[in-house]
């Protein structure tokens, strides 16, 4: 009888590098949270049909948070839904803990002569709604890219990876992106306080986030391609 994959390595005594993938995603994961602090703009003021293209909205997390989908991908499809899952609860529950320990650290009382209080709490001393905008969209958008690569596995087998990678991430990222959007700068977020951003920018918010995350996993197709064989080759009770 077949060792089912997630049992594999139990029954083998080994880990591989299971651990280092998830210690890289949740890594990148904290790291991202801490730049979506910061909103971006690029490029001048334009509008089409008033609507406006430009400037470009965009946050920090930008720059880092879509390589979580690849290594999202990487832990679905070596080692399978269920020690995904893990991964992604570990990042859910930690990132939580770096959101309270911040507050609670930005609550406490400032040494007389440190200058520095109010610039912590502006940085770092995140608002409710952003934290569970960021919470709920990576917990939502995670698990369905998870479920996604896994269900088109078990349709497609090893073939067709790239469709795999592709749908999953643009089901994922949009379902991140459109909760996480709309919670901390929209109208779902406002019972717990403060305004949202016009209808107009915040949905240049939505699909500029949407469509830059998708775009980043499929040029960096190619690299997740060579990192889930590295990883295969290295795991061979998974895979």
């Amino acid at each position: 009888m077949t060792t089912p994959p997630d049992d594999a390595a139990a029954a083998t005594g080994g880990r591989g590098n299971y651990d280092v993938v998830v210690a890289v995603f949740v890594g990148l994961l904290l790291i991202s949270n801490v730049g979506a602090t910061k909103l971006i703009e690029f490029g001048p003021d334009w509008e089409v049909g008033g609507f406006p293209v430009l400037p470009v909205i965009t946050d920090g997390g930008a720059f880092l948070f879509p390589l979580t989908y690849v290594l999202g991908d990487v832990l679905a499809e070596v080692y399978g839904l269920r020690k995904a899952h893990r991964a992604i609860t570990v990042g859910f529950v930690l990132s939580a803990l770096m959101s309270v320990t911040f507050l609670a650290v930005g609550a406490a009382p400032a040494a007389s002569d440190w200058p520095n209080q109010e610039a912590w709490v502006t940085v770092l001393g995140f608002v409710p709604r952003i934290v569970l905008a960021s919470l709920l969209g990576y917990l939502a958008g995670q698990l369905l890219n998870a479920w996604v690569l896994v269900r088109l596995k078990r349709h497609f087998g090893e073939r067709s990876l790239w469709v795999r990678l592709v749908t999953s991430t643009v089901v994922g990222e949009f379902v991140d992106t459109l909760i996480f959007c709309t919670v901390a700068f929209g109208p779902l977020g406002a019972f717990l306080g403060g305004g949202s951003i016009p209808l107009p920018q915040l949905a240049n918010y939505i699909v500029v986030g949407f469509v830059y995350k998708v775009l980043v996993e499929v040029l960096l197709l190619p690299v997740t391609y060579r990192v889930i064989a590295a990883v295969k080759r290295r795991e061979p009770d998974y895979g």
